[in-house]
């Protein structure tokens, strides 16, 4: 196996855009520069070994993405509140991301999809918030006047604008000569959801529940 030094020696401009790449966003996706990709996935284990080796993170890499994972924090100066990094910490918006992953893995299977399929997932925001309103009224049945369409319509605008900055979801724009309702929006889903479990995220909420 080559290390990435002798990669370097060879491609130093491919290697500093991949290396740049991975460290300017959470995902790396295909689409964003094919070319790049490629090579990232080529050369793979040269590049997860001095990942490994000087920072501890993992890399991992499927058919349309590529991420770092980061275990440690080392600057205790830079207090959790004060990360640029995804994370909801109220109750409902942990469980809107949630439910979003359950619809997601529903979508999968009814359409028997597979991360190797050319085209993501694609949605209307009113079969996710017709989706999302069932599945609370569901959790919290004793709650279930809390939880009416335009509850959780509330609830999910924070939570849609932080999925679409992180990169899990794509609003697609409407062509620029029709008019569309909210709940005709279509988004896009994007690769970074094959990297969460539903089953894994929700066994807390469980566990607190009972």
């Amino acid at each position: 196996m080559l290390s990435l030094q002798d990669l370097v020696e060879r491609q130093k401009d491919r290697v500093q855009a991949v290396l740049n790449i991975l460290l300017e966003s959470p995902y790396f996706y295909k689409k964003d520069h094919e070319e790049h990709f490629l090579f990232l996935s080529r050369y793979q284990r040269e590049f997860s070994a001095f990942f490994e080796t000087f920072y501890g993170w993992q890399l991992v890499v499927d058919s349309k993405c590529a991420r770092l994972y980061k275990p440690d924090w080392y600057n205790s100066a830079i207090t959790p509140k004060n990360r640029e990094m995804f994370d909801f910490t109220k109750r409902n918006e942990c469980l809107g991301f949630m439910l979003l992953l359950e619809f997601f893995e529903q979508r999968l299977e009814e359409d028997s999809a597979s991360v190797d399929e050319h085209e993501n997932i694609k949605f209307r925001f009113g079969e996710l918030l017709m989706f999302e309103g069932q599945r609370f009224r569901e959790l919290f049945p004793e709650d279930a006047d809390s939880f009416s369409d335009e509850q959780v319509r509330q609830l999910l605008r924070p939570i849609i604008p932080q999925l679409e900055k992180y990169r899990f979801l794509e609003k697609l724009d409407p062509p620029s000569d029709e008019l569309i309702e909210q709940d005709d929006t279509i988004y896009e889903c994007l690769p970074a959801l094959w990297h969460y479990s539903v089953q894994r995220i929700s066994r807390p909420l469980e566990e607190e529940n009972k």
